[in-house]
């Protein structure tokens, strides 16, 4: 299948591009020159993009402006690349007879819904996002539009809201990916596996590494997690020891990737032992741990 990847000069979309070379004739566009990016320019550029669609059958969408880009970037310009830009892809998709549009989309679009008052949140895809930003509300809006396009044109759109997805120190992220971390490369088999499935209908799913934790530990995550790790993942805890750093008091949330895993038949592979291991191994996907952790994560 010829597959249309956007933003692959960006880490995820890079990952997505190498991933899917594989077993696709896969065809990258980004304004930044790099070894994953076939067309050189901006995805607003119709012209360009028409060209790029030459033959292609699906389009894999995770260009856009990002939660850094907030302050920096007026809320027109959000709204600009994403919500208009992705509005124009799909539709310049369906007219170059797209089958399948995949939207790489964010769990932080959730907002204030994330984190209740109280408890844990746990966040599956029945929760009502509570946006904090005009990144998270342009991503909702994406997202509602890119479903009523699918309902108006029957074109299959699968949207992945991935967790927190960047270099961080390692015990952060080792916590993380039992909550609301991802690994990048778990990201990019998340994509393939729903460009492979290409569902019907208009589809959304949270992709966030395999949690240990249950809906009813919500009400001790917030001040007893390092209990439930301990409990729950004590060779996790064991290496927090040897290593002399300080298990989290306090987690804030659980993001349920369970409804990707059985409907997309997708399993995250890179749990707390890839973070540790590639720490070992000093890869620049993860950072050393300065000092002790904090006591919330």
């Amino acid at each position: 299948m010829k597959v249309l990847v956007t933003g692959t000069a960006g880490r995820v979309g890079r990952a997505i591009y190498i991933h899917l070379m594989k077993s696709h004739e896969v065809v990258g566009v980004d304004k930044t020159p790099c070894s994953t990016v076939n067309y050189v320019g901006d995805i607003r550029d119709s012209a360009l993009m028409n060209t790029a669609l030459n033959g292609v059958e699906a389009i894999i969408h995770t260009a856009a402006l990002h939660a850094p880009h907030v302050g920096l970037c007026s809320e027109g310009e959000f709204a600009e690349i994403n919500i208009n830009a992705t509005e124009q892809l799909a539709l310049l998709g369906l007219q170059r007879g797209v089958k399948h549009f995949i939207f790489t989309s964010t769990t932080a679009l959730y907002g204030y819904a994330s984190t209740p008052e109280g408890v844990a949140g746990w966040v599956d895809e029945t929760v009502q996002p509570q946006p904090k930003s005009v990144y998270h509300k342009s991503k909702i809006m994406a997202e509602s539009m890119l479903e009523n396009i699918s309902k108006q044109f029957a074109l299959p759109i699968t949207v992945l809201q991935m967790s927190r997805c960047f270099p961080e120190s390692a015990d952060f992220m080792s916590v993380y990916r039992l909550t609301r971390g991802i690994d990048v490369r778990d990201v990019a088999l998340a994509h393939a596996c729903a460009l492979d499935k290409r569902l019907q209908g208009f589809r959304r799913y949270i992709i966030s590494g395999k949690t240990p934790f249950v809906r009813e530990d919500c009400e001790q995550l917030p001040l007893h997690a390092a209990g439930l790790i301990q409990a729950h993942i004590p060779e996790l805890a064991q290496e927090f020891a040897n290593r002399g750093w300080q298990l989290p008091q306090g987690l804030d949330r659980v993001y349920d990737s369970s409804l990707a895993q059985r409907e997309l038949g997708w399993q995250p592979k890179h749990s707390f032992e890839s973070v540790l291991s590639m720490l070992d191994s000093e890869s620049s996907e993860v950072l050393p741990v300065l000092g002790q952790a904090s006591n919330e994560a």
